[in-house]
């Protein structure tokens, strides 16, 4: 399977700023969209952004104008941009590809999380 490895993450104060890095190995055909998914114990695992191979980016309402998902297509790298943070983001966010490996199927990728937590 491609493996998504993420770094970052931490504490922070509320109004301080993040940066999660993740970025997909193994033996890729392909990767279309990557993003990020969040969770909290107990909850389910909710979108937070995913951006397509051509760069078009979608956010969770919760998180417009304060988070800015990027991509570096050579890396097979995907990014988050966390600015302005809030107690209520504190989760464990999660890296996710939707890639294919050479005459495979496509399949759902995931990292193996990063926590987040802002203390207010």
């Amino acid at each position: 399977q491609v493996q998504l490895v993420e770094i970052g993450g931490g504490l922070v104060q509320a109004g301080g700023s993040l940066r999660l890095a993740c970025v997909a190995s193994g033996n890729i055909f392909a990767i279309t969209v990557m993003g990020w998914y969040r969770q909290a114990p107990g909850n389910q695992r909710d979108l937070v952004a995913t951006i397509t191979s051509d760069g078009r980016a979608n956010y969770a309402d919760y998180v417009k104008g304060r988070f800015t998902i990027s991509r570096d297509n050579v890396k097979n790298a995907v990014y988050l941009q966390m600015d302005n943070l809030k107690p209520d983001d504190t989760n464990v966010y999660y890296c996710y590809a939707y890639a294919s490996r050479p005459k495979m199927a496509w399949e759902d990728c995931w990292g193996q999380g990063a926590q987040v937590t802002v203390s207010s």
